[in-house]
């Protein structure tokens, strides 16, 4: 375990932001999942290290100036709860949040045995998930990621433990050498750095580069796609209904993980996970008027919802929660159900990390 340990965490201090093949490396999946916290990587959680993820990484070191590049572990801390420890690091247990955690969730996912948000926490359904693959597997089902567990997984699923050897380019276009322009010039208008530019090309910074040379440069944060910022949304809308954006955040990550398309097997849809009677209640009810069936208009539903909770239960978060997860009624005649505690400790603790 301690040598399998110590090679996972040198797994992405050399695994480079992207690879040339679509290879799935769940690893990549997990800084998928953190970057979409930060509302930056808004794909598919697929764990293929290509352009999108790339030019995710890049925005991100840039807005915190972090060396463009390489996803390493000044980024991940840089990331937050959500940007370490690697998967295989650590045992992982009922109550753990991390990008391990959305890596384990990945692997659960693609198994069939869980269909559920990947949101980095080892929660309730991940726990049983996890507990059905173990017995599937022969294993002690005690949903708890031992080293007997971990061995069997990362065999079984092909999650690298091994640093790559060489570390291949970044994701990058073509740039061609015009009058006047310099290693300096062309490193400042891409973003980049003169060392990240020179490693790129293996060129040697102090020497000249010629008109007409082809460069290779980080490919632009255009190549992001055209899809909803969660993130945004859920501000904007806390903002405009005066209601706590970090705990909307943290509903709305335990909810869905910030997946827009999500849909649960109850009918629950969206970001904030509403049932159809819900958004009945909010528009006929508390609005008096349809909210547009899109990512923004699910999102205005579920915080108008939060936001009564919170005005009915006098500013009771608690008492909100429960609300939400068991429904208003049954927490007025009845109190807090013993399955809804964890629900609403979970939500309250991920408040204070979102």
């Amino acid at each position: 375990m301690r040598r399998l340990v110590l090679i996972a965490a040198a797994l992405f201090l050399s695994a480079p932001a992207v690879a040339h093949a679509a290879t799935v490396n769940p690893q990549i999946a997990g800084l998928q999942v953190a970057l979409r916290a930060h509302g930056l990587y808004l794909a598919q959680i697929d764990g293929v290290a290509g352009p999108r993820t790339a030019a995710a990484i890049h925005r991100f070191q840039r807005q915190h100036g972090l060396p463009v590049g390489y996803a390493d572990r000044r980024t991940r801390i840089a990331l937050g709860p959500l940007g370490r420890p690697v998967f295989g690091s650590r045992i992982l247990r009922r109550g753990d949040f991390g990008l391990d955690v959305s890596v384990l969730q990945f692997l659960l996912t693609r198994r069939g045995y869980y269909s559920g948000a990947l949101d980095g926490y080892l929660g309730t359904e991940t726990a049983a998930a996890l507990r059905r693959y173990q017995a599937a597997l022969h294993l002690h089902a005690d949903a708890v990621l031992g080293p007997r567990t971990l061995a069997v997984i990362v065999r079984r699923d092909s999650v690298p433990v091994r640093p790559h050897s060489a570390a291949p380019p970044a994701a990058s276009v073509v740039h061609v050498v015009t009058v006047g322009e310099t290693l300096t010039s062309i490193a400042a208008a891409a973003g980049t750095t003169v060392t990240a530019l020179a490693t790129l090309n293996r060129l040697d910074p102090a020497k000249p580069i010629l008109i007409g040379q082809h460069l290779r440069v980080p490919a632009p944060a255009s190549l992001a796609p055209s899809q909803v910022d969660v993130r945004s949304l859920l501000d904007a809308w806390s903002s405009r209904l005066g209601v706590d954006p970090h705990l909307v955040r943290a509903l709305a990550w335990m909810e869905s993980g910030y997946q827009t398309r999500i849909v649960s097997s109850v009918g629950a849809r969206g970001v904030m996970q509403t049932l159809p009677s819900t958004r009945d209640y909010v528009e006929t009810v508390l609005v008096g008027r349809s909210i547009p069936r899109t990512v923004d208009g699910d999102i205005e539903v579920g915080v108008l919802y939060l936001r009564h909770l919170l005005q009915v239960f006098r500013g009771d978060e608690s008492l909100a929660l429960a609300g939400w997860y068991q429904g208003e009624r049954a927490v007025r005649t009845v109190g807090i159900y013993n399955e809804t505690k964890p629900f609403v400790a979970d939500v309250l603790a991920l408040r204070e990390r979102m």
